[in-house]
């Protein structure tokens, strides 16, 4: 997430909840992407570190636990620069002007002044820091797909290139001869199917038998999979999109929320700050006045009623907003004591931990040490394929 400002509402609901859930059941790393952020903040590169220390802390106020997640700062983990920079020696610049945002930037007034070669690569950044973690999925929404894949052709490439060493036959060879009977014939099945009749399916079922032997590492089932598919190794993991069903809380103008919008109700907002916000939340336009029958569906209000009001609270607001039976204010006074029950508590626990900033710095540091480590192995593996395997190895 890139240091722009207070966190609100909209992250999270859309963000941060999901990222919690993943912590229970996986390894994470959630990162600050301060060099993304330079991106568009060139211009004010003084608000990166206030923004940073404040960022984190709405996370871990949020119940993001440095316990249970690796929490750092991208600039502290120097391979992400460096094996953007080896990846973009592969990246053909077409893959990249065709990324929605480039495309749509050099259609605004503003393009000449803002498009730079950083703008132009930062999806080849973007997939360093995936790539670098060998992750297996990434938490995205819809709108991030296309970015994903990108660094999953990006992966395809470099494993395509230099994924073929010549130990490439001799180790297939070696695991193919420990594999069982029974997996080595499902294996050679598959081939068949996908090779001869090509079907796609064959591999995705092959993959999910292998999944299942003991006593095959991951590497193992890389290096089977990538030869039944004809590719080389997968020296850098194609991560999967981890999409998960996200509310969408529209801004309090109606459209999306947003910080450059100034539509939003943060996280740390006090009680009287948030009433008043929501008091002024614009409703269904045709209900001009108290009498006027209105429709849910075209009140942004709604949307928030379906993330934070009960059956009950809902039937109620439909039935008053269709009938005029009930008030705008009548409508969005039902919102202020659930939302203000979700906030209270992470602004408590933000307002404490904000008391301590070395605490903060103290995670930081750790979880960006950790970050260090995790991404060794990749970069080393990136260095030894292009011949780089020397020199700095942090």
């Amino acid at each position: 997430m890139r240091p722009t400002g207070a966190l609100h509402l909209g992250h999270y609901h859309g963000v941060l909840r999901n990222w919690v859930a993943l912590t229970r059941d996986h390894e994470c790393l959630y990162f600050v992407a301060d060099w993304h952020a330079l991106t568009t903040r060139l211009d004010r590169p003084e608000e990166i570190a206030h923004h940073t220390r404040e960022m984190v802390i709405d996370w871990i106020a949020s119940g993001l636990d440095p316990e249970r997640a690796t929490l750092f700062v991208q600039s502290r983990v120097r391979a992400h620069a460096e094996l953007h920079l080896l990846l973009s020696m592969i990246v053909p610049v077409g893959w990249l002007e065709r990324v929605p945002s480039y495309k749509d930037l050099r259609q605004t007034a503003a393009a000449e002044d803002t498009l730079s070669y950083g703008f132009l690569g930062y999806p080849v950044l973007m997939s360093a820091d995936v790539l670098l973690y060998r992750a297996a999925g990434v938490p995205v929404g819809e709108d991030q797909v296309a970015h994903l894949e990108l660094t999953r052709e990006i992966a395809r490439r470099f494993n395509d290139l230099y994924g073929r060493g010549p130990a490439f036959a001799a180790d297939l060879e070696r695991v193919l001869g420990g594999l069982a009977s029974d997996v080595r014939r499902a294996y050679d099945e598959a081939l068949r199917a996908y090779r001869e009749r090509g079907e796609e399916k064959a591999l995705a079922d092959l993959e999910q038998r292998l999944a299942g032997v003991s006593g095959l590492g991951a590497d193992e089932r890389d290096l089977l999979l990538a030869a039944a598919r004809g590719t080389g190794r997968a020296l850098l993991r194609e991560p999967r999109p981890l999409l998960t069903a996200t509310p969408r809380l529209p801004g309090l103008d109606g459209r999306k929320m947003s910080k450059s919008y100034g539509n939003t109700i943060t996280l740390r907002d006090e009680p009287p700050v948030v009433w008043e916000k929501l008091r002024t939340m614009v409703t269904d336009p045709a209900r001009v006045r108290r009498s006027d029958p209105g429709d849910p569906e075209k009140c942004p209000v709604w949307a928030w009623h379906l993330v934070y009001s009960d059956e009950e609270t809902r039937s109620w607001v439909d039935r008053g907003c269709r009938s005029a039976g009930i008030g705008c204010l009548d409508c969005k006074k039902r919102l202020l004591e659930p939302i203000l029950r979700d906030l209270e508590p992470i602004r408590e626990r933000a307002c404490r931990l904000a008391e301590h900033p070395e605490r903060v710095e103290e995670i930081l540091e750790d979880g960006s040490a950790r970050a260090r480590a995790w991404a060794r192995p990749a970069l080393e593996i990136v260095r030894e394929r292009l011949g780089l395997a020397h020199g700095e190895q942090d």
